[in-house]
């Protein structure tokens, strides 16, 4: 009978239990543009006015993330601390559950692994925390990219730079299409690159780490059997490594178009040299999204709206606009409060704060249909 007895309590609770963690919006889900005038709701009690970067590794992108968090983070008043896993996924699941024992009001992440990532942060947003994550859910406010749209802006370049300078152009596409939440970047290359019938693209493979190792070691088996590349794309980082590759093989030229995704500052350097083939970089301006997931997290500790999902809208740097870009990324902030300047990189959709908190996204969001 007493084991009847715990069982029916057990039953009895489950209810309550489900409530106290939601599984948050789990279907796909269009949201309204952010409403800026929308009604305060109560601040979080309990919490730490603390802000935590799960950061996945030291890549300049990441770097430019923790710039603009540290910057939103001194503008309001918020504690601030970084932990970097070093692309280890149990570590990066440590930090995250380190910031919620320390009772961090609020943490960002850069997942190494979502999935193993999860469940540590539902269990900040259960507590009631913010919890903004880049690309990967689950998150009170999601950050993506249009992706498709991102690659489509840098092959958009790389065509016309085709057009210009090529009869015919032996391309090679450095993808990453087994990280499903940024592979419709690599389809937008194709459907741009596969229209043109003076391109024939020789490779079109995955580097086995995406960074400069990675990109390097893949162009160096790339040009056994096609010396001859006109145009790399890829993301910044491995076509950088691309780029130290043909080098070293004596193969880069003036005339070729290397182009990449993320604006990292080795790749806004190669567009600054005279004889680069670097040509074109597609921001997504890191600073600039992290300093205003900062500012979220300290509006949802006030009790505030903010948003549910966020667009980092594309940006193909040229050696035309690098030093209006360059100023943008130094003062974040600035960029945040000049709503017209603001607009050129970010777009926010949707409405969410404390009281409605089981209203998390923990689907694959994304702005696009494509």
């Amino acid at each position: 009978m007493k084991n009847i007895s715990l069982i029916a309590l057990c039953l009895l609770a489950w209810p309550a239990l489900a409530q106290e963690r939601p599984a948050g919006i789990t279907a796909q889900t269009v949201f309204p543009a952010f409403d800026a005038s929308a009604p305060a709701c109560t601040p979080p009690p309990g919490l730490n006015k603390a802000l935590g970067f799960a950061k996945d590794n030291d890549r300049d992108f990441m770097d430019g993330v923790d710039f603009g968090l540290r910057k939103a983070a001194s503008d309001r008043g918020l504690d601030y601390r970084v932990d970097v896993a070093n692309n280890d996924a149990a570590k990066n699941a440590e930090h995250v559950r380190a910031f919620r024992t320390a009772n961090f009001g609020a943490v960002v992440a850069a997942p190494v692994d979502s999935p193993s990532l999860a469940g540590s942060l539902q269990e900040q947003m259960w507590a009631g925390g913010y919890v903004s994550s880049i690309v990967a859910p689950p998150a009170t406010s999601l950050l993506n990219a249009p992706q498709y749209l991102t690659g489509k802006t840098l092959a958009d370049e790389a065509a016309a730079y085709i057009r210009a300078h090529f009869k015919k152009a032996s391309v090679v596409l450095l993808t990453h299409d087994s990280l499903e939440f940024v592979a419709p970047r690599f389809t937008a290359m194709r459907d741009v690159l596969e229209t043109m019938p003076e391109v024939t693209i020789v490779a079109d493979i995955s580097p086995l780490t995406v960074d400069m190792e990675g990109g390097f070691a893949t162009m160096k088996t790339i040009l056994q059997a096609h010396p001859n590349v006109d145009v790399v794309l890829g993301a910044d980082t491995v076509v950088l490594g691309a780029l130290s590759a043909l080098r070293a093989e004596g193969k880069a030229r003036p005339d070729q178009f290397l182009g990449g995704i993320d604006g990292e500052p080795g790749a806004v350097g190669e567009i600054e040299k005279d004889g680069s083939p670097y040509k074109v970089s597609v921001s997504l301006a890191s600073p600039i999204f992290g300093y205003a997931m900062g500012q979220h997290a300290a509006d949802w500790l006030e009790g505030k709206s903010v948003p549910q999902a966020m667009d980092v809208l594309p940006v193909a740097l040229t050696k035309d606009n690098l030093g209006s870009y360059r100023a943008d990324l130094s003062d974040p902030g600035a960029v945040y409060k000049d709503e017209k300047r603001r607009d050129a990189y970010l777009k926010f959709y949707g409405n969410i704060c404390y009281d409605t908190r089981d209203r998390y996204v923990n689907f694959p969001w994304s702005s696009e249909t494509k």
